[in-house]
């Protein structure tokens, strides 16, 4: 189906791109939703208002209304949808399921277009006390149920293995990629990497374990006494994180750099060694495919997302998760030879020039015109 007509799209998503904690779910929203704006779809984005941020916007030809707070946000969606949203008209809504559910099949009158990036599964105890992380399990365990007739368009090969476990049918789940924004994540060849520099690259959340590669270079200090470690990105973990390094005596080779602006990106991670990601569970692992981009080889968890975004053996190194002997193996394998390292790097650059947004936009497009037209044919 090809849609004879631009689509009126309501998207719901717990954050937009300028939210201090927004992470792959939003860079992917914004990348796919803005390519599709331009190509004349009229996207509203409905999320929840932080601190100084207009309750209202255009950005990049999103409209973003800002409403309610971080943990009682799912409850604003309903009732925004009953008081507003459904007299606007909209083709189609877009419910994005990340951490807590919206459960949208129960309310929404218009074809809904599920899109999920990260389940938490058990992971979650990792991240937060156990009230809040039982809460998040059992609403993530509502899924099934509540979303028995949507379809699903998955962010990675895992996710969707994880949905199919579920029961969901074949034809209700579609993975479409993560993918790099070129004009942001790019190699240069005359900013030469510095062997002793290595870098984290995302999120500040105790589910993704930073503490980990923290701790491995504790015990590479001696053996490596120029090694550092960059930190690049923020979040609520950073503080525990940063009582670790001063415990271990680490403040003169790890530097916490917070947000850098995204022209500082590429020239940071050109510069860097590898790339270490040692989280529990991603969706996909966006940040490792934008490390390769820049020329980066990563060093990475086995677990679900990160599987998928390292191409064992070519674009990075899988460790088993906690293992941080395992861990300072790999990471070693690059410390020690450059060869290595650079023969991993030609293989991360192919690897990442395969992802592009526009793809994705189009993908995404044709899924969801796919969407509308069986609504139509079940209310007809």
């Amino acid at each position: 189906m090809t849609s004879s007509k631009p689509l009126k799209i309501l998207v719901f998503n717990w954050q937009d791109i300028t939210n201090p904690l927004a992470g792959g779910a939003e860079v992917h929203l914004h990348e796919v939703f803005e390519r599709l704006a331009v190509r004349g779809h009229e996207v509203t984005l409905f999320c929840h208002h932080f601190d100084d941020a207009p309750r209202e916007e255009m950005r990049n030809g999103i409209r973003i209304i800002r409403k309610g707070g971080r943990f009682l946000f799912n409850f604003h969606v309903f009732f925004e949808y009953i008081r507003r949203f459904r007299k606007e008209g909209y083709d189609v809504v877009i419910d994005d399921v990340n951490k807590i559910p919206f459960y949208t099949p129960l309310y929404v009158r218009e074809p809904v277009q599920g899109v999920t990036h990260h389940l938490f599964g058990k992971s979650i105890f990792l991240e937060t006390i156990f009230p809040l992380a039982a809460y998040v399990y059992l609403a993530e365990r509502l899924i099934k149920p509540v979303y028995r007739n949507i379809h699903f368009i998955i962010g990675s090969p895992s996710t969707a293995n994880e949905y199919l476990e579920w029961g969901f049918p074949k034809d209700q789940v579609s993975v479409v990629n993560y993918c790099v924004n070129k004009d942001i994540y790019y190699s240069d060849e005359s900013n030469i990497y510095d062997i002793n520099h290595i870098a984290y690259f995302g999120r500040l959340k105790k589910y993704k374990s930073v503490d980990h590669v923290i701790r491995a270079m504790d015990r590479l200090r001696n053996e490596y006494p120029e090694l550092h470690l960059d930190i690049i990105g923020d979040g609520d973990d950073k503080q525990r994180l940063e009582d670790l390094t001063t415990e271990l005596q680490l403040n003169d080779r790890i530097t916490f750099h917070g947000f850098i602006d995204e022209d500082q990106k590429a020239p940071m991670l050109q510069k860097t060694n590898f790339v270490v990601n040692t989280s529990s569970k991603e969706g996909w692992g966006l940040t490792v495919v934008e490390a390769n981009a820049c020329g980066a080889p990563v060093v990475a968890a086995n677990v679900p997302g990160l599987r998928d975004s390292v191409v064992d053996g070519e674009t990075g190194q899988l460790y088993e998760f906690g293992n941080i002997d395992d861990l300072i193996a790999k990471m070693k394998v690059f410390l020690d030879s450059p060869e290595t390292r650079n023969t991993f790097r030609e293989r991360a650059l192919e690897w990442a020039a395969k992802f592009d947004w526009e793809v994705a936009a189009s993908q995404t497009m044709a899924l969801i015109e796919q969407t509308i037209s069986k609504k139509k044919r079940r209310t007809h």
